[in-house]
């Protein structure tokens, strides 16, 4: 079959990798500069920061089995972190009996070995489905064309976006868009803070209770990563959404108060840039492993679906939902 999958980050190229194994010709389109989606890492002159997914970890067999053939040709490796749980003045240590694994050298590193032998298409945003006598057309638009143009035709089509972006493409073509008004994903701001000088804390990351910050970490603890001083820290989901719309330069300022209230270092960073996730995490995840409508040739997946887990946003949870959906499309 000749297939197009919407969205190269982890459920999508598990998909592609699985669909193209199995003898599928298949075309990734993505609207970004590259691949990867929340497992991103921004590059600047002070190094790289993994400004979305900080780690993964395992606790399904299958997942399992994946790491350790992705730790085996040295994709990952393990974070051995000192975390924390920080609230006011009382540090206490976080759990320690769960493996964290990091790709090297940095997050987007695991999407750029997972999108190597496959037909990506970056830059390149699918605006709408257009049916085709039983098949599908995709219009792109793109910034190297003056307008729209038509991709295809395709016996399938695979959107492996957050639900609130996959729901516009299906309006009138699918039933799905009626269920996916049901998930919401909340946003989650992000700092990214480069200091000169080490701040000498004594742990790698941190929650924080009762603060705009959610999440710290240190993004030079891991393996592989340039040498210096750089910090990542997550708002809280309710702080991310109250301020969802505010100037981005207004948040710098309020989550860069917020770190120095909660780690005590009066060092001020050399550089500082917020980036906003507009769509981070599922609020209540749909319970099964994808959407697949056998009949019209369309299906999603994501780290929205349960999958099987308590939970979604993981970066298991996208992985079992692509390689689920891969093998009912082939069913």
């Amino acid at each position: 079959m000749q297939i197009a999958i919407v969205g190269a980050g982890i459920a999508g190229l598990t998909a592609a990798r699985q669909l193209q194994s199995q003898g599928h010709h298949v075309t990734i389109y993505e609207k970004s500069s590259g691949v990867s989606g929340r497992m991103s890492t921004r590059q600047t002159e002070v190094g790289g920061f993994d400004h979305g997914a900080q780690y993964f970890t395992a606790s399904s067999d299958r997942f399992k089995k994946e790491i350790a053939d992705w730790s085996k040709v040295g994709w990952v490796v393990p974070w051995e972190s000192k975390l924390v749980k920080l609230d006011a003045a009382i540090t206490t240590p976080a759990d320690r009996s769960r493996k964290r694994y990091v790709p090297t050298p940095g997050m987007s590193s695991l999407g750029k070995q997972l999108a190597h032998g496959l037909d990506v298409r970056t830059e390149q945003q699918v605006m709408a489905l257009e049916p085709f006598d039983k098949q599908w057309l995709l219009l792109i638009k793109s910034d190297m064309v003056a307008v729209p143009a038509s991709a295809g035709p395709f016996d399938a089509v695979i959107i492996a976006t957050p639900p609130e972006q996959a729901a516009p493409l299906l309006k009138g073509h699918s039933e799905f868009s009626k269920i996916l008004n049901s998930v919401h994903m909340e946003p989650c701001w992000t700092l990214m803070l480069g200091f000169q000088n080490a701040l000498n804390l004594d742990y790698d990351g941190a929650w924080i209770a009762n603060s705009r910050l959610g999440w710290i970490s240190r993004d030079t603890s891991k393996p592989d990563h340039r040498a210096g001083e750089r910090w990542v820290c997550h708002a809280t989901a309710a702080w991310s959404k109250k301020h969802l719309e505010e100037d981005p330069d207004r948040i710098k300022e309020k989550l860069s108060k917020a770190f120095h209230e909660a780690t005590g270092s009066p060092i001020q960073a050399v550089h500082a840039v917020a980036h906003r996730w507009r769509y981070s995490e599922a609020c209540q995840p749909l319970a099964q492993a994808n959407l697949w409508d056998a009949k019209k040739g369309l299906g999603l997946c994501g780290d929205w679906f349960a999958a099987g887990l308590e939970g979604g946003g993981r970066v298991e949870n996208a992985f079992l939902s692509g390689l689920a959906l891969a093998k009912e499309v082939s069913a």
